[in-house]
């Protein structure tokens, strides 16, 4: 990881137990990674607590001791991996400008009908709260993106061609170790908005949540 005073902002793709964190510098038009790293949200010796509202296939785990314990456990275990990795990004000498989370959904589960979907959409609330509520945390500017918006903002707010960013993205990710994929690029998307000032996005899918 590079050291020496820069702005610089993270993204984060948040999956089940897990998320794709990319730390990004440089400027508007010349971006580039810093880092990029797999953030676990739950806790490995806690198998369960990858996805704690599951009792099995599209069952849901009925509320009570064991879903509470699974639930705190992730809560620790994820608040804690987040809060290193900032504080490592800040001890380098960091000035992070904010933070880019990018979600699956941001509907309210009450709303979904469907028991299967639900109990996905309880799990991403959760990781993604876990996210959220850490770098809040931190004083972190936390902008909230679903994935399936990203580009379209992104090609509104830069002025480009969605084929145009895809390439950018492919190409900060030439000659870093460990993968680059999906995650990657959606996490290093969500940073570079950040970085560009286009807070918060948030506001931009408050009317679109389905």
């Amino acid at each position: 990881m590079s050291q020496g005073r820069s702005r610089t902002a993270v993204g984060f793709t948040v999956k089940s137990g897990w998320a794709s964190a990319i730390l990004l510098a440089g400027t508007v038009k010349s971006p580039r990674v810093l880092d990029s790293q797999r953030v676990e949200l739950s806790d490995p010796a806690i198998p369960e607590s990858r996805q704690p509202y599951h009792a099995g296939f599209a069952t849901a785990r009925t509320s009570g001791p064991e879903l509470s314990r699974l639930i705190a456990s992730v809560e620790r275990f994820g608040r804690q991996s987040v809060k290193d990795l900032v504080q490592n990004y800040q001890s380098a000498e960091h000035e992070l400008r904010g933070a880019g989370v990018v979600v699956g959904s941001l509907i309210d589960p009450a709303r979904i009908g469907n028991e299967h979907i639900r109990i996905h959409a309880l799990e991403g609330r959760l990781f993604r709260g876990v996210v959220e509520d850490t770098v809040a945390r931190h004083q972190l500017a936390c902008s909230i993106w679903r994935e399936r918006d990203l580009y379209g903002f992104a090609t509104r707010m830069f002025k480009q061609p969605e084929e145009e960013l895809r390439g950018t993205l492919a190409a900060l990710g030439r000659g870093l170790a460990g993968a680059w994929r999906a995650e990657q690029k959606t996490a290093a998307l969500a940073a570079w908005l950040v970085l560009a000032g286009h807070l918060p996005a948030s506001q931009a899918v408050q009317g679109a949540q389905k």
